[in-house]
């Protein structure tokens, strides 16, 4: 039986047909708005990654979150823009006697960030205003969009946060930080690739699935998380720069050094071998649990939709894992490591997919 067909079934009141087509049109319009912006999201991660490969993120010292959208228009605003950036340990100890035209190169990267940033919580916000004016939105669904806007405002400010770190004492932002940065922009559009993807109609789930495959799809969309989190501090500490061989590091497998630090702990935050090394032996770890999901997704359902995401995730976590060993042994190229960066929201894409197919389409409520 499809979810078209049962999607309207446990309601109390009977839904009249008119009003069960609106909704599903509805439905059609507000996922498509969804996907939209899911797709801003990973092209927003994507130059992220190139503003934080060209050592970009430091060249706009200020937070102006209106005032900033319009870029330097003369020459002597340049140079006031420049002559900030001199203020900060980054030009001073790493960029002094950095040129006008160098600054811009950098500059341009931080303004196209900020100013895609400033682009998706207008693509938000305003398709929500009117499809909330145009009586679009079912209200169980009107709350949830409200948490995916305030998490959008609480990402503006978790950037300039990661910004404002590496102003004074540091020469780059903290790994800490960035990883922060990059999770919650990962969380927020899985977040809201998981309501778009559950208005989706889609073949009523099997009890038989849901419990076979639901804490191993749940394990793997974790893991994906911590992964994209590992990676955070890979770039915050470039660490994708040091042990460029695989599948041995400095010689070893299993290097020595991972807890030279003291106390032990911060060798997982601040040590470049422990933090590469981590992020390494999780790949393998996705690698394998991504193969055994795929597998027992193929074993236990006939459906094409959930055998199709099973195969999505098989592929596209052994895909990013290839792309993750050429970004280390061809020492991050730009393209190269942007491919991997923006992958990563891929494979993000598919873990959720698998288990919001095998969750099924939100029912519609009378």
């Amino acid at each position: 039986m499809t979810a078209s067909a049962d999607i309207a079934k446990g309601t109390q009141n009977p839904i009249l047909p008119a009003r069960l087509e609106k909704i599903r049109r509805s439905r059609t319009l507000i996922r498509w708005w969804l996907y939209f912006v899911c797709a801003l999201i990973l092209a927003m991660v994507v130059v992220g990654g190139a503003t934080r490969l060209t050592e970009s993120g430091l060249s706009i010292t200020e937070w102006k979150p209106i005032h900033g959208v319009i870029p330097p228009l003369s020459e002597a605003q340049w140079e006031e823009e420049l002559e900030k950036y001199r203020q900060i340990p980054e030009y001073q100890l790493i960029n002094k006697g950095m040129s006008l035209d160098e600054f811009k190169f950098i500059f341009w990267w931080e303004w196209g960030h900020r100013l895609l940033g400033r682009f998706i919580g207008v693509a938000f916000f305003v398709p929500m205003v009117a499809f909330w004016a145009a009586g679009r939105i079912e209200p169980w669904l009107k709350p949830k969009l409200l948490i995916g806007l305030a998490l959008g405002g609480l990402q503006g400010f978790v950037g300039w946060w990661m910004v404002a770190s590496g102003l004074v004492d540091r020469v780059d932002v903290s790994q800490y930080r960035l990883a922060t940065h990059l999770t919650l922009a990962l969380i927020i559009f899985a977040y809201l690739f998981w309501i778009a993807r559950r208005l989706t109609p889609l073949t009523e789930p099997l009890p038989a699935e849901q419990e076979k495959l639901t804490g191993l799809s749940v394990l793997l969309l974790a893991l994906v998380f911590v992964q994209i989190f590992l990676g955070g501090l890979v770039a915050g500490l470039n660490a994708g720069l040091t042990f460029n061989t695989w599948p041995l590091m400095d010689g070893q497998f299993v290097p020595s050094g991972l807890l030279v630090m003291t106390p032990a702990w911060l060798n997982f935050f601040e040590n470049v071998l422990t933090v590469q090394f981590q992020h390494r032996m999780t790949a393998y770890v996705l690698v394998v649990i991504a193969l055994l999901l795929m597998m027992a997704t193929f074993k236990v359902s006939r459906r094409k939709e959930l055998r199709r995401a099973g195969a999505h995730v098989g592929a596209f976590v052994l895909l990013q894992a290839i792309f993750g060993i050429l970004t280390l042994v061809w020492h991050v190229p730009l393209s190269v490591a942007l491919v991997h960066q923006g992958f990563a929201v891929v494979v993000l894409a598919a873990s959720v997919d698998h288990l919001a197919v095998l969750k099924g389409a939100y029912p519609i409520r009378g």
